[in-house]
């Protein structure tokens, strides 16, 4: 029993000293275990040992992280001041060299990533005018990923976006450029309205142009129908009643004149002679002549 009393606190002393060298690593991490201050093992998930007081382990976050870069007022092209500010998503890769450069080649990699990404904007945005600059924030986005892609890659990081929060201009210029939107997009309604009048106006134009020529093609239609009824007639009448058409119309003439009391002159021995006389039941003399004399 004292032999077992004598061992318990060294028991305890050992229980303690390796519960103090008990490390995990969750998955969102990675480890770097240095001895006497020497990078000596790269520690993935999971469970792991080290020698206290010997041997220490730093665990670095490899999962996607965001850093503002907080807001800075930038003087444009055009001799503006504006109020920038910007988002940097980015991550530590998991591999063992990368590891080791976000810990050996950056002193704080999230405060380096801050302030490269302030530079930078500072010098983007400083060579374009305030317009632009709101208006071209693609161009302004894709020039400072790649920048920091560039710059980064001997910290180990990876940067996956980069992204404008705000470009905020001051208030009296703010208000100019409200005005001035607001006049172009009128100016584009009223542009747009006229070009739909006109349109309008073409067409009903078109429309009265088709009508017209509807009515014209139908007249012509029509007298050429016509002309194409008289031809008709005109041929008929020649062929089959010329002769009796002409006799008809020295009657009708006829007519006329004994109906006004008039004296017209008939060449003896005319066919309109017969005629009248054979509808009045009178025979000519010369036919009456030779039946008297045929009696006789």
């Amino acid at each position: 029993m004292f032999e077992t009393l004598l061992y318990l606190p060294l028991i305890i002393i050992l229980i303690l000293f390796f519960f103090l060298g008990v490390k995990i690593v969750r998955p969102t991490h990675r480890g770097l275990i240095e001895t006497l201050g020497k990078y000596s093992k790269f520690a993935g998930p999971g469970f792991h040992w080290i020698f206290p007081g010997i041997q220490k382990m730093y665990q670095v976050n490899i999962t996607e992280q965001m850093v503002d870069a907080e807001p800075q007022v930038i003087i444009t092209n055009d001799n503006l001041n504006a109020t920038v500010d910007a988002q940097i998503y980015f991550r530590v890769r998991p591999e063992e060299e990368s590891v080791k450069a976000s810990q050996y080649n950056a002193d704080n990699y999230r405060w380096q990533v801050v302030n490269l990404a302030r530079t930078t904007l500072r010098n983007i945005i400083g060579t374009m005018s305030l317009r632009s600059a709101n208006s071209e924030r693609g161009v302004i986005n894709a020039d400072l990923l790649k920048t920091l892609e560039t710059e980064t890659q001997k910290w180990g990081l990876e940067i996956t976006r980069a992204e404008l929060k705000e470009i905020d201009p001051p208030e009296d210029v703010q208000a100019t450029m409200n005005k001035v939107v607001k006049a172009e997009n009128e100016k584009i309604a009223a542009i747009d309205f006229a070009t739909a009048t006109e349109t309008t106006a073409d067409g009903v134009k078109r429309g009265d142009i088709k009508k017209a020529e509807g009515v014209r093609q139908a007249k012509i239609l029509e007298a050429e129908g016509e002309a194409q009824a008289i031809k008709l007639v005109n041929e008929a009448a020649e062929k089959y009643f010329i002769g009796n058409a002409q006799m008809l119309r020295l009657i009708q003439a006829t007519e006329q004149a004994l109906e006004n009391n008039s004296k017209i002159i008939v060449p003896a021995g005319s066919e309109i002679i017969n005629v009248i006389g054979e509808m009045a039941g009178v025979l000519p003399i010369g036919k009456s002549a030779g039946k008297a004399t045929e009696s006789k």
